[in-house]
């Protein structure tokens, strides 16, 4: 394994220079290029300062299983049923991930509201139609179509047409 270039990732990916995971662990910039590098090797303790600073454990660091679940059945979905709306969570594990899709369904007249938070939301209207608002813009979106708009608004979806809509919904990051 090679540690440098895997603390490496983790640094870019957390979006920090060397200059600034080096100050959240009291180390030198120049030691942590060379650990990167693979120049010099980490203490245990100093390689768990690190890997907490990037989010992170040593467990998890040196975990060896790579084979991330990329498909999932139905079995597997979580359902929450609220009789005029049920919420399908497609993705089981999708809380710790960047984005959540989800199943929504809506009876007549249904609707469902959400206050501004941050981030983006992606639908796509597989059945019936809706009515999506936000901020003071509402739209009707129909079957086949699809929707997009960033959540810094308070916003909602509301089912407008004739029997139940459904819309795979997927929010950026997870939300539902």
């Amino acid at each position: 394994m090679e540690i440098g270039i895997k603390i490496k990732e983790l640094r870019l990916k957390n979006q920090l220079t060397q200059e600034e995971l080096a100050d959240r662990c009291e180390l030198t910039k120049g030691y942590i290029s060379q650990l990167e590098n693979d120049l010099t090797s980490p203490s245990i303790a100093t390689l768990n300062d690190i890997l907490t600073s990037l989010g992170t454990t040593l467990s998890e660091f040196f975990d060896s299983n790579e084979d991330e679940k990329i498909v999932f059945t139905a079995e597997e979905h979580f359902e929450k049923d609220n009789g005029d709306s049920k919420i399908t969570w497609l993705v089981p594990t999708s809380q710790k991930n960047e984005m959540e899709p989800i199943m929504c369904e809506l009876t007549e007249g249904a609707l469902m509201s959400d206050l501004p938070h941050e981030g983006e939301e992606f639908g796509l209207v597989l059945e019936g139609k809706i009515e999506v608002t936000v901020g003071r813009c509402a739209t009707i979106c129909k079957k086949g179509e699809s929707f997009y708009y960033r959540s810094s608004k308070s916003h909602s979806i509301k089912n407008v047409g004739n029997g139940r809509a459904k819309i795979v919904w997927v929010s950026c990051p997870p939300n539902f």
